[in-house]
């Protein structure tokens, strides 16, 4: 090989690199697990669906912090596949504002380079994006009613276009609450309704912060006078629709929430109704009262009422017990369902050792209460305080319920007052089947074939004296379907009769719900019954198999 001269060699030096010859990345793909990296103010842009339209209320505060101490707690941020800037992945859009406006007012670097952690876009983004937002505006600040419901709303855009079809309000409420934003389907329901007949009407007072009490007041007073004026209207020619009337009487009303009046917008109402109904305003208004406070006990929850604590009385003279106070009746309506009978009005005075043993018989009563245990987290709990806190309500307590029983009430030689619990008097084979066998004698009584049930001393506790194939032919199908669900309860083998079991599957939802028509369903009585005969039942075979692993 020849040697290099000079000029070879500096010919070769100065001769241009390698080329790529594929294609260049324009940028950087982002990291596919959560990483840690600095971004500036010219690079993040707020959530574009962020459910707060307001300024938060605690703005003022967490600028000052911020100044002082610098961003604690920085966003998290992500981006969605394809675009240049981030965005805030879950609550953090008034820092970011906070921080524009500290970099703008101080030009100090610590507020325009954020150190935040980055996570990537997940496959259901907008969803989990927005639920997130909801849930975090919650924990530090709240929202109004109506920026909750306006990113309820938004979410059910989101969902149907995730499933396809549309959503349900029951649908809606399950899947926020998977998603960690539980709101109940009676609170979607009055949020939609505020979203289309109120929020036209009165923006202001609904973004200052008109509460859930009142557009709840609003919404019902819209129902009780629209179902006046479609009764008084009907066959008569009237100048306006209704819809319309409402929408511009409510405009008159939007100010700011301190100096709304519900009352003057059902007296405004009802006199213009009065005026283009040709009506006495009096009478309207009590049509109207009347069909709201029917609305009202028909919509609202009602409360359960506090069973009072049994006080340890004193020796003491015998003294007449005085009755417990009534609410008032205009402020709670009238409630015509059975109850159960009253708890004694006094106890005689506890013996030593009663706390212990009433704590223990609560426990017991709890536990039997508990099919499988619901665990829960401490965020999500802290999330649905602050929900509940925003709307008025309250949160249900299993043990305050549990000790109150399921509330259900069913007549009989032994009566149901809770389908669940099992007294410890009742928790025997023998008594189990004495029970199971009268619920069974009083669900076929349904039917007018009670005396087809004879009770046994082993197996479920009953048999079904099945009728030969011409007599069963001759019994009414309703009956027949009674029988042959008994039948197959009572766990006995399929036999050449007139009950053909194969027919159960078709005649079972008409029995349980009436598919097909109510004159083959089971009355409610008998329903409950018929649940409470599967809770013992499900018992006794547990027992049986107790007593089957010890022997063995």
């Amino acid at each position: 090989m020849a040697e290099l001269t000079p000029q070879d060699m500096a010919a070769k030096l100065l001769a241009t690199g390698f080329e790529r010859s594929g294609p260049s990345a324009a940028t950087l793909s982002d990291p596919i697990a959560d990483t840690p990296m600095v971004v500036t103010l010219d690079q993040l842009r707020p959530y574009d669906h962020d459910p707060r339209v307001t300024r938060n209320p605690a703005y003022a505060e967490i600028k000052a912090s911020i100044r002082e101490r610098g961003l604690d707690a920085p966003p998290a941020i992500t981006r969605r596949p394809g675009e240049a800037h981030y965005i805030i992945r879950n609550g953090g859009n008034t820092r970011l504002a906070i921080l524009r406006e500290l970099w703008s007012e101080t030009k100090d670097e610590r507020f325009f380079r954020i150190a935040c952690l980055f996570r990537p876009w997940p496959a259901r983004g907008e969803i989990v994006a927005l639920t997130g937002h909801l849930a975090e505006n919650e924990l530090r600040g709240g929202l109004t009613f109506i920026e909750r419901a306006l990113g309820i709303e938004k979410a059910r855009e989101f969902y149907e276009q995730e499933s396809g079809q549309a959503l349900s309000q029951s649908e809606l409420a399950r899947r926020l609450t998977a998603d960690g934003y539980p709101v109940p389907q009676s609170h979607i329901s009055r949020m939609n309704d505020a979203v289309r007949y109120l929020l036209p009407a009165i923006p202001t007072l609904l973004y200052g912060g008109l509460g859930r009490h009142q557009v709840d007041r609003l919404a019902v007073l819209r129902k009780a006078c629209e179902r006046t004026w479609e009764r008084r209207a009907l066959g008569r020619t009237v100048a306006v629709e209704f819809a319309t009337l409402f929408q511009d009487v409510l405009t008159q009303f939007d100010t700011q929430p301190d100096d709304f009046s519900p009352q003057r917008v059902e007296d405004e109402l009802v006199g213009q109704m009065a005026e283009l109904l040709e009506a006495d305003y009096d009478t309207l208004a009590l049509e109207i009262n009347d069909s709201e406070s029917r609305q009202r006990a028909l919509s609202s929850e009602p409360a359960a009422p506090t069973p009072p604590a049994a006080p340890v009385l004193p020796a003491a003279p015998p003294s007449p017990v005085s009755a417990p106070r009534q609410p008032p009746a205009s402020s709670v309506p009238r409630d015509t369902t059975p109850v159960a009978p009253p708890a004694p009005a006094a106890t005689p005075p506890a013996p030593p050792g009663a706390p212990e043993e009433q704590h223990g018989q609560r426990d017991e009563r709890l536990q039997g209460h508990i099919v499988t245990p619901a665990p829960t987290t401490e965020r999500l709990l802290s999330i649905q305080r602050m929900v509940a806190d925003q709307l008025g309500d309250k949160l249900p307590d299993f043990e305050a319920d549990a000790l109150r029983a399921i509330p259900v009430q069913a007549g009989g030689l032994y009566p149901i007052s809770d389908v669940w619990y099992i007294e410890p008097g009742l928790d025997a084979p023998d008594r189990l089947r004495v029970h199971i066998a009268q619920f069974a004698r009083e669900i076929a009584g349904d039917a007018a074939v009670a005396d087809h049930i004879e009770a046994s001393v082993g197996g479920i506790g009953f048999v079904c004296v099945v009728p030969a194939v011409g007599q069963a032919k001759a019994l009414p199908a309703f009956a027949r379907a009674v029988l042959t669900l008994l039948h197959a309860l009572s766990a006995a083998p399929p036999a050449a009769n007139g009950l053909d079991r194969a027919r159960l599957a078709d005649e079972l939802a008409a029995l349980l719900h009436g598919h097909g028509g109510s004159a083959t369903r089971l009355s409610d009585a008998a329903l409950v019954k018929l649940f409470r005969l599967l809770r013992l039942a499900r018992r006794l075979l547990d027992l049986q198999a107790g007593e089957a692993g010890q022997e063995s």
